[in-house]
C-alpha cells in the first residue's frame, strides 16, 4: 500500500528532500541518460506529493497552482522508482496529485508536459494531447490538458 503525503517545500524534512532529489536523479538523469538542471528553483513554489512505502519515498510529483508553471494548474516531475513500477503506483501518485490540485487550489483544469511515450498512461487519467510534440531536455514531450 502506498501512503500519500502532500507538503510544502518548507514542510519537507532534510531527509525527505534528499530522498526526493535522489529519486529524481536516479530516474531523470541516470536511467533516462539526460543531463539537465533538475534543481530549477521551482521546488520552493510547489506542493510536493509524496508516495511512501515501507518508510521509503518511492513515488513523487510536484504540483503548481495556475500561473506558477503554466497558466493552468500543473503536475510535474512525475516519478516512480524503477523497482516499484510493476505495482502501478504511477496511477496512485497521479490520482493523488489531481485530487491535491482540486483540494488545495480548487482547480480541475490541469496542464502537463508529458514524455511522448507516456501519452496512453496520461490518456487513461483524462489528459488529452494539445499541440505538437517538442523536445524538452533532449526528450520528446507533448503538452496535455485535463479539464
Amino acid at each position: 500500500m502506498l501512503k500519500i503525503v502532500t507538503k510544502t517545500f518548507n514542510e519537507l524534512t532534510t531527509q525527505e528532500l534528499y530522498s526526493i532529489l535522489q529519486l529524481r536523479s536516479e530516474v531523470f538523469v541516470v536511467e533516462q541518460d539526460c543531463v539537465y538542471q533538475d534543481i530549477d528553483g521551482k521546488d520552493q513554489k510547489a506542493l510536493h506529493v509524496i508516495g511512501i512505502k515501507d518508510e521509503k519515498i518511492i513515488a513523487y510529483t510536484r504540483i503548481f497552482k495556475p500561473g506558477l508553471y503554466f497558466d493552468e494548474a500543473s503536475i510535474g516531475r512525475v516519478i516512480v522508482a524503477a523497482n516499484q513500477r510493476k505495482h502501478k503506483y504511477g496511477y496512485t501518485i497521479m490520482e493523488a496529485s489531481i485530487a491535491a490540485i482540486k483540494e488545495f487550489y480548487g482547480e480541475e483544469t490541469i496542464k502537463i508536459s508529458a514524455q511522448c511515450y507516456l501519452k496512453k498512461f496520461y490518456n487513461t487519467l483524462g489528459f488529452k494531447e494539445i499541440g505538437e510534440a517538442y523536445l524538452e531536455d533532449g526528450i520528446p514531450h507533448i503538452g496535455m490538458l485535463k479539464n
